[in-house]
């Protein structure tokens, strides 16, 4: 048998395993803050600072974060209930992502049918972004024929293709009795070999950055770091295998370096294969300390509460915020782009507070009365 998930030593009183009091509050400290940073990067690339801000880097943190949410989820069911219920899953799954995500396309998509963003729909690319592989239809044709901003959505459609696939993957673990350990080992054997594919794909056939850049199979190891950080030393769920000191003066500065070489090494061939593996590898320390001690240094500041909810409305403020950047600059053409994005980001925040309020709050109430985790 597998060792039982347990509380973390010193945790914040907020945070429990659940394997006590299938009652207590369970929360993840500083997710919410890194939410509220990897927005701001990739709001900030788009809103003029592309060569400046690494918003491609934002999506990476939201796939690792997205990866190592899920699964610790799945893996609270499972310890719990010895199974997990794909029906309430998928169910749970639709219910955060869907409403708000088809409300925000069909305005757009109105908007724009009515001439007020600019711009024309095509109904293939309509139909690209509703049935969720905009990435490959971006990949295959271009990015026209959407609502203008929209079609940032190709990363929402690389982790609706993950959330269909990996729940099984870990129910498997977890029925045949996989240790944490080897469940890691495959985990990051799959991350391998997106990496060799990536190569096979740019070394060998010389394919355009697009078909890296977005698609499902060279994109999801983003995703599957995330997974590894969650099945085996796990910082909210296990008992850490290292003193406090290594991984915060150690690990921790690591992984930093890793991000800085993979923003700053600007080879187009490592930009396209080994980029994302060497972040993905970079993220899982600073992840793990920013949970782990999430009080300490700097990452305190990921969990004040202002920035927190920032973080809540960010996947409302990811559907947003493009568009908004698009029709402010349409609108006040002449204006400092510093004063449109400001702008454009109080219209983001104002929309994604709505959203909040009318779709995800009540739509919440009812996902936890679904939950089993």
């Amino acid at each position: 048998m597998e060792k039982s998930s347990i509380p973390l030593p010193g945790a914040n009183a907020q945070v429990s395993s659940g394997e006590k009091n299938p009652h207590t509050k369970f929360y993840i400290p500083s997710l919410d803050g890194i939410r509220t940073l990897a927005f701001l990067l990739v709001f900030s690339s788009h809103a003029g600072l592309a060569k400046q801000i690494p918003g491609g880097f934002g999506v990476t943190v939201f796939f690792f974060l997205s990866g190592y949410l899920i699964t610790t989820l799945l893996r609270r069911e499972y310890d719990r209930n010895q199974t997990v219920d794909f029906k309430l899953f998928y169910l749970r799954r639709l219910l955060r992502i869907w409403p708000s995500f088809y409300l925000v396309l069909f305005i757009g998509t109105a908007l724009t049918a009515f001439g007020l963003l600019g711009g024309e729909i095509y109904l293939p690319a309509f139909l690209s972004q509703t049935l969720h592989y905009a990435n490959y239809y971006i990949i295959f044709t271009d990015v026209e024929g959407v609502a203008p901003g929209s079609w940032v959505y190709w990363s929402l459609a690389v982790e609706e293709h993950f959330y269909f696939l990996f729940p099984l993957l870990y129910l498997a673990f977890r029925k045949l009795r996989v240790s944490p350990r080897k469940q890691v080992l495959t985990i990051l054997g799959l991350c391998l070999a997106v990496l060799v594919w990536r190569c096979i794909l740019v070394l060998g056939f010389g394919v355009p950055s697009p078909r890296t850049f977005y698609a499902t199979d060279t994109r999801v190891d983003g995703i599957l770091f995330g997974c590894a950080l969650a099945v085996h030393n796990n910082p909210i769920l296990d008992a850490q295998h290292y003193s406090n000191k290594v991984w915060k003066y150690f690990f921790l500065p690591a992984g930093i370096i890793l991000i800085l070489f993979s923003l700053l090494y600007r080879s187009s061939d490592f930009q396209e294969t080994f980029r994302y593996t060497v972040q993905g590898i970079g993220l899982y320390p600073i992840f793990f300390t920013a949970i782990r001690f999430p009080n300490w240094g700097l990452f305190a500041i990921l969990n004040i509460n202002w920035i927190r909810f920032i973080g809540l409305l960010s996947y409302s403020l990811y559907l947003v915020h493009y568009t908004a950047i698009v029709g402010v600059q349409l609108y006040l053409p002449q204006s400092n782009k510093f004063l449109q994005a400001g702008i454009a980001l109080l219209i983001s925040l104002g929309l994604a507070y709505i959203i909040y309020q009318f779709i995800e709050s009540p739509i919440a109430k009812l996902r936890k009365k679904l939950s089993r985790a």
